[in-house]
This record gives C-alpha cells, structure tokens and sequence, in this order.
C-alpha cells in the first residue's frame, strides 16, 4: 500500500500526496531535500533527504524537469500552491489541439471520456484516443484527467499546437526517455536557430 505524505510550506500543511506524487515534485525540483514532511498519520515534520522512503527521489539520476501529478481533491487540503505547476489551471488564451491517450486497466473508461468533454470539443480518433480542443494548457488537462485515473492507469497528453507534453504514472525509466526525447526536438531547434 502506498504511504500518504503531507508537505509543509510555510508553515502550512499540504496534502495528502502519494509516493508517485512525491517522486514528480521531486523529480520537477518542487520537493528538495530540505523539503520538511511528515507521513499523514504523524505530526512532526522533518527534512524529505532524511525520510528513506524518500531519499532515493533526490539521487542525480531522479533529478531534472518532469511534469508532476496533481493531488488529489480532499477536504483536507488546505488552498495554496504546492504541487502545482504555474500554468495548472490556467487557460493559453488561445484554442490548442490537444491528443489525450489513455491506457485503462483500473477504472471505466466513461468517467474520463465525459471529463474530455467537458474540457471542449472533442472526438474520438481509436478506442481510449481522443482529440480535444481547448484553451486550457497541457499541463491543466492533464491534471484535470488524472482526477479519473486509478494506479494502474496511464496518460498521455499531448498539445500539438504547442508542441508541450504531459503524462502521468509511467514509472521513471519511461518518465526519463520521454524528457530525453522531447528535450532534444527542442535543442534542435535551439540550434538551427542560432
């Protein structure tokens, strides 16, 4: 079973957060090792590099940009903006085309069909593929359809307008090769640029 963290900031509790979700704000560099957290069910915070369960997050070859995964929605969590990515929630201001790609073996597809809807118009192109125009950024999509997720669910969200990516729940390995490779489309271009 996974453990169940709370993140202080500021004197302000956040959370509660999954390791998976720890593992991406660590890995986005939005939880250092300074970072003061407590398991849910304990009241004294103290430094994430000291908690073991933690400590693997902030070795070299865990560390560099990654989209993280939103928390989920409890009554518990106090408003504020730890775990969020600056532009979550927040619309481009102009319409994006966005390809949503869902593996799921945990839960119905419906509950993330409907939300795609909700998010703008949208079509199916193949079973569990669909194509979405909104103005919201990748990275709120994305957490807005994470929401419908279970553990053994994937996604990938891609906005082609944009040339952006987010995904959730493919494990480091993956999670690293995709950062490689979309890193590199955009070196590229720095290149042919300059």
């Amino acid at each position: 079973m996974s453990a169940s963290w709370m993140v202080s900031v500021g004197g302000r509790a956040y959370g509660p957060y999954t390791d998976a979700q720890m593992a991406a704000f660590a890995a986005e560099g939005r939880l250092a090792p300074q970072s003061q957290i407590a398991r849910s069910h304990e009241a004294t915070f103290r430094p994430a590099g000291e908690e073991p369960a933690l400590a693997a997050f902030f070795t070299p070859a865990a560390a560099g940009p990654v989209v993280a995964e939103p928390a989920p929605r409890t009554e518990a969590k106090p408003a504020g903006t730890f775990g969020r990515s600056k532009d979550e929630g927040q619309k481009t201001g102009e319409p994006a085309h966005i390809v949503v790609i869902a593996d799921m073996k945990s839960r119905s597809i419906v509950g993330l069909e409907e939300e795609i809807y909700r998010l703008g118009q949208a079509c199916p192109l193949l079973p569990q593929i669909w194509l979405l125009r909104t103005e919201q950024s990748v990275n709120a999509v994305r957490n807005h359809l994470v929401q419908q997720l279970g553990k053994l669910d994937v996604l990938f969200v891609v906005d082609a307008t944009n040339n952006k990516a987010a995904w959730f729940n493919f494990g480091p390995e993956a999670e690293a090769r995709i950062r490689r490779i979309w890193s590199k489309d955009e070196n590229a271009k720095l290149r042919a640029a300059g």
